[in-house]
């Protein structure tokens, strides 16, 4: 039996990706492998969002060139694969095949042509493809990934997706609650609903409020979570099913990536300030233990330190839990590559280093505020030190608990006994008691 070695880069929809390739080639009597020595097949799942992304890329797939004996296979696929397409394959020899994100379908044709020695890119869109009818191999676990929208139809001027992932289409709702059906009679207990804009998902008839009360429907399935949303698509309907839908978490990742009107105008982010903390109001006032976390580029070109120093004061505007900062990096193909002013790279570095200081004392004040809180945990792993295990709250807190390995899907109720300031320890309840 030939064996595939997948190695993944970027966001959770490249790891639903990764899954759906592994459902491809099982078909095709492939099984995956445990390190890519010895695999037959070698793909590296790409991320184009950010330079350093991209070229961490180039330096693994130079890498992987020391496993790649004749007759094994190394493939380029992903989001840096459509971005680049046949490009790949005049500027590393050593890639085979180049294959985008709408185009898994055809890896077994593609491993053919390059087992006969004919190098191949594929990076046609197409717009109907949602693999329906491909059953995903994901590792066992009590979470799972479920793509429910591909591609995106906003244009901000620093993002690369449309180009990578084209327009936005999103599944039939009855297609999702059937794979969720069947990941729910698999031992299933938590769902990630993903999409580019997760909560303009519409399937003709269907929107997001009604994915989330119709997957929230169904048996077995405890919690329910999605990701990325788009701040002005949390109509009043979406907001009243995730208030009245139980099984959905109180935590949403809600990108930001500028405090300054002036940056999200250049950016052309379809909101204000104003409009944002708006929305973050509206969702707090129907979830009050809602939690939020989001993205905040700095050194937008044009980015001026007022302007940086808004962004400073939405962190504690907005309140988030937590969030994820990025300096701006250039993309060939995106409108921001035109744009004039570009901000000095140490400028950016300084700035970066401001926001990371303020985003942590803002997440460790709050979390100490947490301690002694009782909240109702999922076990997700093993922890990478000591014998504790990883469990994850409804709020998206994640918890050490000394629980044993074989815990893993479990639900159990904790009060925090301390913090590090983005983790907390947790001591389970004797007996269980009433969770926030």
């Amino acid at each position: 039996m030939k064996q595939v070695w997948i190695e993944t880069y970027g966001c959770q929809m490249n790891v639903a990706d990764t899954e759906l390739m592994f459902g491809v080639l099982a078909r095709e009597g492939y099984a995956q492998a445990t390190q890519p020595e010895g695999a037959d097949v070698m793909l590296v799942n790409t991320c184009a969002v950010r330079d350093n992304a991209e070229q961490r890329v180039i330096g693994r797939v130079g890498e992987l060139q020391r496993h790649k004996h004749p007759g094994v296979i190394l493939g380029v696929v992903g989001c840096m694969a459509q971005r680049l397409g046949p490009i790949l394959l005049e500027q590393v020899p050593a890639v085979d095949l180049v294959v985008g994100p709408d185009a898994y379908r055809n890896l077994p044709e593609l491993l053919s042509h390059a087992a006969a020695g004919q190098r191949r890119a594929d990076v046609e869109y197409r717009g109907w493809e949602h693999y329906e009818d491909i059953p995903q191999v994901r590792e066992p676990g009590p979470a799972a990934y479920v793509t429910v929208q591909r591609g995106c139809d906003y244009r901000c001027t620093f993002c690369i997706v449309p180009t990578t992932r084209g327009p936005e289409r999103s599944r039939q709702l009855a297609d999702v609650v059937a794979e969720v059906e069947r990941l729910a009679g698999e031992g299933v207990s938590e769902v990630t609903l993903l999409g580019q804009t997760v909560n303009s998902y519409h399937d003709g008839s269907a929107d997001f409020a009604d994915l989330l009360r119709g997957v929230g429907a169904v048996s077995g399935i405890r919690r329910l979570r999605f990701t990325s949303p788009y701040p002005t698509d949390f109509t009043p309907r979406v907001i009243e099913a995730m208030a009245t839908t139980p099984a959905v978490c109180d935590h949403v990742h809600l990108p930001v990536q500028s405090g300054s009107n002036t940056t999200l105008k250049r950016m052309l982010r379809r909101y204000t300030r104003e409009r944002y903390l708006e929305v973050v109001a509206e969702l707090r006032a129907a979830i009050p233990t809602i939690t939020f976390s989001t993205d905040i580029i700095v050194g937008f070109p044009g980015e001026t330190e007022v302007e940086f120093a808004e962004t400073l004061s939405m962190v504690e505007a907005a309140s988030f839990d937590d969030a994820y900062t990025f300096k701006y990096s250039v993309r060939d193909g995106t409108p921001a590559v035109k744009l004039k002013d570009h901000v000095p790279d140490d400028v950016a570095s300084e700035r970066l280093n401001r926001l990371i200081g303020v985003v942590r004392a803002q997440t460790r004040r709050r979390n100490a505020g947490r301690v002694g809180q009782l909240h109702e945990v999922l076990v997700e792993r093993p922890a990478k030190r000591g014998d504790l295990m990883l469990a994850r709250t409804r709020q998206n807190l994640m918890v050490l608990v000394d629980l044993p390995t074989d815990s893993i899907g479990t639900y159990h109720t904790v009060r925090l006994s301390g913090t590090t300031g983005s983790t907390f320890t947790g001591a389970l309840a004797q007996p269980a008691l009433a969770v926030l």
